[in-house]
């Protein structure tokens, strides 16, 4: 027997005082069932397969159509996908359709996976979002229009932007500070619009729901337990199960409910409340979950006028219907993010900034493959004959490595927050799928013939591929095994390299090639050993630099520094060493003419963990025990000083007497060409970096300390599409974590003379502890002993060896805003290198075959050019009849369609002219490709014609009521002439002519 059960229902509300009348006969209670399905967190995709997955979708189909009220939202696409095409029966996949069609059965989000926010680069969040759009789309015609973001360790400006660009109307997040989401619920904003760019503002705001405190679980009311996995004997229930509801129980539960209701709608502007009804893996045992709360709802709607509330299944679309029908203001939110995230005091989310460096590297590396695999296979069907190519093949290599960069982007994914065992699944899809898109690139540069190849067989063909639109000048770095080499191109002529001996693996060399390659296309090398027999040939050999040694220095404490001093410099840089630390001392830039002081060191910040311990650094948390201290003890240096580039090798001991270095710097500094082409690769620093292993409990950065007056302000990006202002927090407690934000590709501090930009190639933690200070996380090792991280195998003992990359800009603000953008684009996409066998000489022809670049103005980046093989038809009504009719069965995959995405990499006034908007004539900027016959513009993520898309358009307090149109200033698209706006991402079908 409950508590209570003998008072009637009406005495028991009066015990619980007159919070329940304070919204009497008005709060609308819209229960919205759910299940949160982690795509690898504690368990891989396979095991969640065979353990619930299919339970899930099978019972909550059945019980659907057993009840005409019933409501469920479904999120991530990969498991929805998995179950449709591997376990689905006919009959089921009628229900879906039927229930799709009645609108009881809502995809939410849509996406493969419910992406991080945080480390995640906006490229791969629009992939995962296009790759799930483009499966429900071609399978049922739907296209989401709300997003469930729930789970996210905080949330970026970003997310929203995009979505508003895909179509939706509603954005939910839950993941805020837990004393910002408590102010939030005191003064009701918890809802609000969000204007996530500064640049596009109201034209792609989108109405954003913070849930509150209770956040997406409903701990209380759940029915069917959790699901058992076998070899996982200490998987918990989660949440418990409770009693199933009875006539002694039901006043119990309706209590509860109805206690939680008025909580909830105290802290909303409207009667309307959103339950979130599910949890973790929930909805295996969808029967017994619905049998139980029908119950309740049916108690209670007999009971509305005494309990002060009615209750309905919603879907979220029902919900923020009813939210849009009110005639109310919202706040507006500006381009401010929600990062980072605390979950409580000394609990704050920015360890998983870092988590898993070599994870991280490794997904954004398959991503950059994937972008170049993407256009040269594009390139290839519309302009080659395809000889030896099967075009089926090929699109599924690429959707296996689209299916896997989607996968990793999931919160639990590339955050590094992780048990082993779906660490180990993530690398095995994202290696499998790059072996795929390789082994496809391979085969086409086999098909690319070679005109020229000398007098002898003998040696290598590296084809290089630019798969940026714009001409590339850069220096690439090939192993070879032999020291002499010598390189020319495809029509014999040498071509500047130079060769070296590894810096780390013995009897092996570095060949450095300068190479200049137009937008989108490719050139040969011919890479020959040179014989000693041969010595009196005329044949051009790769230069060899000379190395100047300097011994080991112990780490200083008096501070007697910059007397000795070693200038490493090239046409725009000039670095100093000193010779009494063997450590960076300055950089002279040429273009300001200034002087800035900078040392790097790497420091260590030790981590508290332990039974005792409230709070531990892990995964998820960053939570140092004191500041950082020096990592080393001694340092070594050498300079490579060579025609082509010159290499500055720092080693950093942990103890003076270890034979083994912990970390190293390797930095770079390119003799290229001193002009426009070589601009990008002249101002830049190019350093790669050796971590580990790490001893245990500590996390190492790597902190630069320059003259710069920065105030402590530092700016970071978010998710590589925007930048955000960081100034310093102080906390009691908490200072060193609370002020780590995430860098996906780019962060920078400044003065007002001069800023230092940092470009990654990955994912990182980054901060400024002090005045000129800015320091990146490179690799963490944790263990503790909390029974929650032991039971799982959730520590993080990383006992692996890192080596990120990081590019360093130096120079006015002028200078770093006009290359920041582009740099951060060549560090992202590298030309790719593909070799093959030089095996014999191959007829001369006329000379190199040539081709027409794709090229566009240097404020716009392609940010997609792909053939993605969908059958659906462009037309929505084709479309739609086509699969009532069935005949998306028989619809083959059309490779003359290409989607392209460009996107305007400045914001509105960050540069004089490079932020005013750009318009190009797409048909001629793609006559290299082929004939364009049309071009359609699209959603974000190719589901629709953007002349159809009108967006709800919600009132604000600022007046601008219609101003959250997705409709543009400008008219609709005639012809091929396409104006970009600043921040801008726009998206077009391009349909080329048969060949």
């Amino acid at each position: 027997m409950g508590p209570h059960s003998w008072l009637p229902l009406f005495m028991q509300l009066a015990l619980l005082g007159p919070q329940w009348a304070l919204h009497f006969y008005k709060v609308k209670v819209f229960v919205v069932p759910h299940s949160h399905m982690d795509v690898g967190w504690l368990h891989t995709v396979q095991e969640s397969m065979q353990v619930y997955v299919p339970d899930v979708y099978n019972s909550v189909v059945e019980a659907l159509t057993r009840g005409k009220r019933r409501r469920f939202i479904a999120v991530e696409q990969e498991y929805f996908r998995l179950w449709w095409d591997g376990f689905a029966s006919a009959k089921r996949k009628r229900q879906v359709r039927q229930l799709l069609a009645e609108q009881r059965l809502e995809f939410v989000l849509g996406g493969q996976v419910m992406h991080d926010e945080a480390v995640t680069h906006f490229d791969d969040q629009i992939l995962q979002l296009t790759e799930g759009h483009g499966f429900l789309y071609e399978t049922f015609g739907i296209r989401p229009q709300f997003s469930w973001q729930v789970d996210p360790f905080g949330a970026s400006a970003t997310t929203p932007t995009l979505l508003a660009l895909a179509g939706f109307n509603g954005h939910v997040i839950s993941r805020v500070d837990y004393d910002l989401k408590d102010a939030m619920q005191h003064t009701q904003g918890l809802q609000f619009v969000w204007r996530g760019s500064r640049s596009l503002e109201a034209r792609q705001e989108i109405f954003t729901h913070v849930l509150d405190q209770y956040s997406y679980c409903s701990d209380g009311f759940m029915w069917s337990g959790s699901p058992r996995f076998l070899d996982r004997p200490f998987d918990v229930d989660y949440p418990a199960v409770e009693m199933p509801v009875s006539q002694d129980n039901i006043n119990h539960y309706v209590l509860n409910l109805v206690d939680n209701v008025n909580k909830r709608a105290a802290w909303f502007r409207t009667q309307h409340v959103l339950w979130p009804w599910g949890c973790d893996r929930q909805f295996f045992n969808a029967s017994q979950q619905f049998a139980n709360m029908d119950l309740l709802m049916d108690h209670i709607s007999k009971h509305t006028s005494e309990l002060g509330i009615s209750i309905q299944y919603a879907t979220l679309a029902e919900y923020f219907q009813a939210v849009f029908s009110q005639d109310v203001s919202w706040q507006v939110r500006d381009h401010r993010d929600f990062l980072p995230y605390s979950s409580a005091p000394e609990q704050t989310w920015t360890g998983f900034y870092t988590s898993q460096s070599g994870l991280k590297r490794l997904a954004r590396r398959a991503s950059a493959l994937l972008y170049a695999g993407e256009s040269l296979f594009t390139r290839y069907m519309l302009s080659a004959a395809h000889r030896f190519l099967d075009p089926a093949w090929a699109l599924t290599q690429l959707q296996q490595l689209r299916w896997a960069v989607s996968e990793v982007q999931h919160h639990d994914g590339i955050t590094g927050t992780h048990i082993l065992a779906v660490r180990a699944m993530f690398v095995e899809h994202l290696s499998a799928g790059m072996a795929g898109v390789r082994k496809l690139m391979d085969s086409i540069a086999q098909d690319m013939p070679l005109t020229h190849s000398g007098p002898e067989p003998g040696g290598h063909v590296a084809v290089v591929y630019n798969p940026l639109a714009w001409t590339v000048t850069t220096v690439i770095t090939l192993a070879v095994s032999f020291p002499e080499v010598s390189v020319t191109d495809e029509s014999g002529h040498p071509v500047p390299a130079q060769v070296q001996d590894s810096k780390e693996t013995p009897s092996a060399y570095d060949l450095h090639v300068l190479t200049t390659i137009p937008g989108l296309s490719y050139q040969h090398y011919i890479i020959r050993p040179i014989r000693k027999a041969r010595e009196d040939s005329q044949e051009a050999a790769a230069t060899v630099p000379s190395t100047i040694q300097f011994g080991l220095k112990l780490r200083r404490q008096d501070g007697q520094v910059g007397r000795n001093l070693v200038p490493v410099k090239n046409g725009c840089y000039t670095v100093f060493l000193d010779k009494d630390t063997n450590l960076m001392h300055s950089i002279w830039e040429r273009q300001s003419n200034r002087t800035v002081r900078m040392s790097q060191e790497f420091l260590e910040y030790r981590s508290v963990y332990g039974y005792e311990e409230a709070v531990t650094s892990d995964n998820y948390l960053f939570t140092p025990n004191g500041t950082a201290e020096p990592a080393w003890a001694a340092v070594r240096m050498e300079v490579v000083e060579g025609r082509l580039l010159s290499e500055i090798r720092q080693y950093f001991y942990r103890q003076a007497n270890d034979s083994d270095h912990t970390y190293a710097i390797y930095s770079r500094l390119a003799h290229g060409p001193q002009d426009s082409a070589g601009e990008l690769l002249c101002h830049r620093i190019e350093q790669e970096y050796r971590v580990g292993p790490l001893e245990l409990n500590h996390e190492v950065v790597l902190r630069a300390s320059t003259s710069l007056n920065t105030g402590l302000v530092l700016y970071s990006d978010n998710n590589g599409y925007q930048m955000q202002r960081r100034t310093y927090r102080h906390d009691r407690n908490n200072s060193v974590s609370l002020n780590y934000y995430p860098m996906a590709q780019s962060a920078f501090i400044q003065d007002r003379g001069s800023r230092l930009v940092l470009l990654s190639e990955q994912a990182h933690g980054v901060s400024s502890q002090g005045n000129g200070q800015v320091e990146v996380m490179l690799h963490r090792r944790l263990w503790n002993k909390l029974e929650w991280t032991l039971q799982y195998n959730l520590t993080h003992d990383d006992t692996s060896v890192v080596r990120p990359v990081l590019w360093l800009l130096l120079g006015p603000r002028t200078l770093t805003t006009g290359l920041r953008q582009r740099s951060g684009l060549e560090l992202q996409h590298r030309p790719v290198v593909l070799f093959r066998e030089l095996g014999g000489t191959v007829q001369n022809g006329p000379g190199p075959r040539k081709q027409e670049p794709v090229t566009l103005p240097p404020s716009l980046h392609l940010q997609v050019l792909s053939i993605p093989g969908w059958k659906y038809s462009s037309n929505h009504t084709v479309h739609l009849r086509n699969l009532q009719k069935g005949h998306y069965r028989k619809a083959k995959a059309d490779f003359r369609r290409v989607l392209l995405r460009l996107h305007h990499l400045y914001e509105a006034g960050e540069h004089q002219v490079l932020s005013r908007p750009v318009t190009v004539n797409l048909q001629s900027v793609l006559r290299g490709l082929g004939s364009v016959v049309a071009v359609e513009e699209r959603s974000l993520t190719g589901t629709w014609d953007v002349n159809s898309l009108h967006r709800w358009s919600w009132k604000t307090e600022d007046g601008h009521h219609h101003r959250g149109s997705s409709r543009r200033p400008l008219p609709p698209l005639r012809g091929p002439n396409v104006t970009i706006h600043p921040k801008e991402i726009r998206t077009f079908f391009i349909h080329f002519q048969e060949q």
